[in-house]
C-alpha cells in the first residue's frame, strides 16, 4: 500500500526515476549525492518503496534522540557517532557479512554543506565486504531519482573515485549552493 502512495507522491510532486539496470543485487551500498536538505530523507523513503527495496540508512546519532528516534530505526536508521572516533566501516562490514540480504544508502558527502571531496567509508565498507556500490543521483533540478549501474570497487582507488566523481559532478540539490562541486 505504502508503495502506491509513494508513487502518487513522487508523481504529483514532479519527479522521475531513471534506473540503468535490470536486477537488483541482494546486498549493496547505494551511494546518495547531492544531500543538500532534509528533503533529501523523503525521496529516498518514496524511492526505496517504489522499488520495493529495504534498503537501511545512515544517520547522525543526534538525530536517534528521544521521541523521534525509535521512529527512524522503525523505519531502517542507524545511528552514527561522529564525535568519536570508531571502527565504523568494519562495524557495517560485520553487519554486510552476517546477513543473506542487506541493504544501505550513505550519503558520501558526509554533511548537507559544499563539499569538494566525498569520505572514502562508504568506499571500503564495500570493498571489504565485497558488495557492489549503486550511485544514486537526487538530481532536483529535473526532479530525477537516477540509479546507476552497480560496479564493485577496484584496486584502483583513483580511477574509481573518478567514476564516482564524474556521475556526481553537476547535478543540483535542494539548495544548487550546496552541491557537489
Amino acid at each position: 500500500m505504502f508503495r502506491y502512495i509513494s508513487k502518487w507522491i513522487m508523481k504529483w510532486w514532479g519527479w522521475s526515476f531513471k534506473i540503468n539496470f535490470s536486477d537488483w543485487p541482494t546486498k549493496y551500498i547505494v551511494a546518495v549525492v547531492p544531500h543538500t536538505s532534509s528533503w533529501d530523507f523523503p525521496i529516498g523513503i518514496f524511492s526505496r518503496s517504489i522499488y520495493k527495496q529495504d534498503i537501511k540508512f545512515i544517520g547522525k546519532k543526534s538525530l536517534f534522540k528521544p521521541g523521534i528516534g525509535w521512529l527512524l530505526k522503525a523505519m531502517g536508521g542507524y545511528p552514527v557517532d561522529r564525535s568519536k572516533r570508531s571502527n565504523f566501516v568494519q562495524a557495517v562490514v560485520d553487519i554486510f557479512n552476517s546477513k543473506e540480504t542487506f541493504k544501505i544508502a550513505i550519503a558520501p558527502e558526509g554533511t548537507r554543506e559544499r563539499v569538494t571531496k566525498f569520505k572514502t567509508g562508504f568506499y571500503y565498507i564495500a570493498k571489504e565486504a565485497n558488495v557492489p556500490i549503486i550511485l544514486c543521483q537526487f538530481d532536483w533540478e529535473h526532479k530525477t531519482v537516477v540509479f546507476d549501474t552497480p560496479f564493485f570497487p577496484t584496486d584502483d582507488k583513483e580511477a574509481d573515485f573518478a567514476h564516482i566523481e564524474d556521475f556526481f559532478r553537476g547535478v543540483k540539490g535542494y539548495y544548487p549552493e550546496k552541491s557537489f562541486v
